[in-house]
């Protein structure tokens, strides 16, 4: 069974005779289902034919990261200082301009306990830095000597 380029049909061919048609159109003959009882084949440009397949499936892998989005994962403290808070504020934008979900972590120690408003106050501090790329998914919350904060990347319009 021999298709056209148009994608007409041709009907049943020889391979001399199919050979001859697709040379005559300065084109391939590809056999498209080789298992079958009735061999297809299909006169194209199989170099385009290939790069159009390539083309799909990296698109197809494009999409398929796009849906499997990680979320990275920041431990602070609540006495952290100016430069740790920096680069991990940095470090968070580029996850975020990636499209990763953040989750931010404070654990208390000990008498910290006494005073989570501390950790809070970081959190929204890192929350606030970061407001131009992020949203908050989820607020502060405490969850045992925890706790707990979830950003996501800030929908483009």
């Amino acid at each position: 069974m021999v298709i056209g380029p148009n994608g007409e049909q041709m009907g049943t061919k020889k391979l001399a005779d199919a050979l001859t048609i697709a040379n005559f159109a300065g084109l391939d003959l590809v056999l498209m289902n080789p298992g079958s009882d009735r061999p297809v084949a299909k006169i194209m440009d199989y170099n385009k034919y290939k790069y159009e397949k390539t083309k799909k499936a990296k698109e197809a892998l494009k999409n398929q990261r796009a849906n499997m989005r990680e979320v990275k994962e920041y431990q602070l403290s609540s006495k952290i200082d100016v430069g740790d808070f920096e680069t991990r504020r940095k470090n968070a934008q580029n996850y975020l301009e990636k499209g990763h979900k953040i989750k931010v972590t404070i654990r208390f120690k000990g008498r910290e306990m006494a005073h989570t408003e501390n950790g809070e106050e970081v959190m929204r501090r890192f929350a606030e830095a970061l407001k131009d790329y992020a949203e908050i998914e989820s607020n502060p919350k405490l969850e045992g000597r925890t706790m707990i904060m979830m950003l996501a990347p800030k929908k483009e319009n």
